[in-house]
């Protein structure tokens, strides 16, 4: 099993820049169940209800990022493997960015931007952008 837990959020105006983090935590025996076998992807859901958007996905092991043309150039996904923590750096941020960020793990992704194929979850975090 995974715990992911998110942080970083806040409220910025539009042209800044915030930085959030993940903390990946397995808990298991198994020897399949570590940190760099898993897919690590962000999403955003911009209000509750409506559907949860893919921001961009790494392979902790090994492939990636890989981002979403909404947020190419200005979003960076990054890990630091030792501790093991995602990050998602955005900059030139703009008020369509405005959502609950969510972390997410999957073992076996093949699609990435689908939300079926994450099986673990955080608690999300919002970023909140005014114009």
């Amino acid at each position: 099993q995974v715990q992911l837990v998110e942080s970083g959020g806040g409220s910025v105006q539009a042209g800044g820049s915030l930085r959030l983090s993940c903390v990946a935590s397995t808990y298991s025996d198994s020897r399949y169940n570590r940190y760099e076998n898993y897919c690590l992807g962000w999403f955003r859901q911009a209000a509750p209800g409506k559907e949860r958007e893919w921001v961009g996905s790494m392979y902790a092991g090994a492939g990636g990022p890989f981002y979403a043309d909404s947020v190419k150039g200005r979003f960076t996904i990054s890990q630091d493997n030792a501790k093991p923590m995602i990050y998602l750096q955005m900059n030139n941020l703009r008020p369509e960015d405005t959502a609950m960020y969510y972390c997410a793990a999957g073992m076996y992704v093949a699609d990435l931007p689908r939300t079926s194929e994450y099986t673990h979850w955080g608690q999300g975090t919002q970023v909140t952008v005014s114009s």
